[in-house]
């Protein structure tokens, strides 16, 4: 089989019941377990942003992709984009894990790595800076920009009618909860926003990371990646949250080894975020709940999955069973935190400057 019929198959991952008592029991929740797709999650942002870029005459035959990465959109682009005949360079940075470095390399990708984070803007701003200077010296080479680009959140509808088929199939209704991860924004808004048109009453839980800015928090290191950004993403479309959980480390790795044991689908720091606040959900709100468990273990397997690494870090000590609450975003979130009110930056900046003048 060629990549370009693989690329046909992208996506339609399984439905499954989860019932592993985290954060504490629950009556359980569906979750869609992307890394059991073709090409995994980012694999379908890639495909629709690639193909919309060629659509318009952005992207020519043979023409260099070149986009700054935490890994998972990476995996996305060396499979899409070399089935559609484009060379790929990938901008990663030094915390990227040693086995991902060398699969993305083995799936033929150039990678180029970054050694000093921004001094404001961490990581993500100091590969975004090298991608510029990359496209600056390749006419005609082509940066996606999952952060801003519309194709990619429009990559994640065919996941939004995957779950209503699903659900169908399992003989369930409406579902009253959906939570996701965010990170650039993609999967949140694509899926929830084609999952709104459908179920309006559908309540959306965005979950972010401790130490990222998507929702007002200041931006601080992250240990966890896949989720959370130092930099506000044009994808996320924060109208679309009825609330935000900010999940920390010890929560993400507690969730993802009790999955693995209860339940054989686990993943990495985005998958246990989101299985912790999931979890809580269907706990606590009535009716069905649904999530996305956005990648694999394999690539966590030296860190969530190693228990020298955690508990060097403190990650093995018991989790918190509950978030804590805040009222405005702006307030500090050191652990697990739970928001009702979810402004844009601009309004929530927009207060903070009134309130300190």
């Amino acid at each position: 089989m060629t990549g370009i019929e693989l690329l046909h198959r992208v996506g339609n991952s399984p439905l499954v019941t989860v019932k592993t008592p985290v954060p504490l029991a629950h009556r359980g929740y569906f979750a869609k377990v992307e890394s059991l797709g073709i090409g995994g999650l980012k694999a379908r942002s890639a495909l629709s942003m690639l193909e919309g870029a060629r659509r318009r005459g952005e992207l020519r035959p043979g023409a260099r992709v070149v986009e700054s990465t935490s890994g998972t959109l990476g995996l996305g682009l060396a499979y899409v984009a070399q089935a559609l005949g484009h060379p790929v360079t990938l901008v990663v940075d030094d915390e990227l894990e040693p086995a991902m470095r060398n699969l993305l390399c083995a799936l033929g990708a150039d990678v180029v790595i970054v050694n000093t984070p921004h001094p404001e803007g961490g990581w993500q701003q100091a590969r975004l800076d090298a991608l510029r200077r990359i496209v600056d010296d390749e006419p005609g080479s082509y940066w996606p920009n999952q952060y801003d680009n519309p194709d990619s959140v429009a990559g994640y509808r065919g996941l939004a009618d995957e779950i209503v088929t699903d659900l169908a199939a399992a003989g369930i209704g409406e579902p009253s909860a959906l939570v996701c991860s965010v990170g650039t924004g993609g999967h949140s808004s694509g899926v929830g926003r084609r999952l709104r048109e459908r179920w309006p009453d559908l309540r959306v839980i965005g979950v972010d990371a401790l130490g990222s800015r998507i929702f007002g928090q200041p931006a601080a290191h992250r240990l966890m990646r896949g989720l959370g950004s130092s930099v506000h993403p044009g994808n996320v479309q924060y109208d679309l949250f009825d609330e935000v959980h900010w999940v920390g480390p010890r929560e993400a790795v507690h969730a993802c080894r009790a999955l693995a044991r209860d339940g054989f689908h686990t993943g990495g720091w985005s998958t246990g975020a989101a299985a912790t606040v999931a979890g809580w959900a269907a706990a606590h709100w009535p009716g069905v709940v649904v999530t996305i468990f956005p990648d694999g273990p394999e690539r966590y397997l030296h860190s969530i999955f190693d228990d020298a690494w955690c508990r060097e870090r403190g990650l093995l000590d018991a989790p918190r069973s509950a978030p804590r609450e805040i009222t405005d975003c702006r307030h500090p979130a050191t652990c697990w935190t739970r928001c009702r009110s979810v402004p844009t930056p601009s309004v929530a900046a927009g207060r903070q400057d009134k309130e300190s003048g």
